[in-house]
């Protein structure tokens, strides 16, 4: 299966920086969603790569935006480590992420992100996937 990651560069060999900054690799199977990735600052690349699925891998799918998404998502973007091989869901866009920063920062209530987000609910889909399983 072919994924896409948009980036300012190529993408060669994809790294995940746990280390250094807490991150995982976006990928996406649309490729007009890697383009917009790519080039939301400027010129930018879409890198390809081949996935294989594989059974035994660990895999969290979330199929819309739900509670346990958005405590996910928040987890994440806190810095909290996830032992998942890959993750799939609904992608928290720049609106979306806003509103989540809002609701993290104690601007508004839980009740208010969801009447928010309930009118602005993206339609991409991404997946964070771990290099190792990755094609090259």
């Amino acid at each position: 299966m072919k994924i896409y990651h948009g980036s300012p560069a190529v993408v060669k060999q994809p790294e995940i920086c746990i280390e250094k900054f807490n991150r995982d690799f976006y990928c996406t199977i649309g490729e007009k969603q890697a383009v917009r990735w790519a080039t939301r600052f400027g010129e930018g690349v879409v890198n390809v790569y081949e996935y294989e699925p594989d059974d035994s891998l660990k895999i969290l799918k979330f199929e819309k935006m739900t509670e346990e998404w958005l405590d996910f998502i928040i987890a994440c973007r806190s810095g909290t480590f996830h032992n998942w091989d890959i993750v799939e869901g609904p992608m928290a866009d720049d609106t979306i992420y806003n509103y989540i920063q809002e609701f993290q920062d104690g601007k508004i209530s839980r009740e208010a992100f969801w009447a928010l987000a309930k009118s602005d609910i993206p339609d991409t889909k991404f997946a964070l996937i771990h290099k190792k399983h990755l094609i090259y």
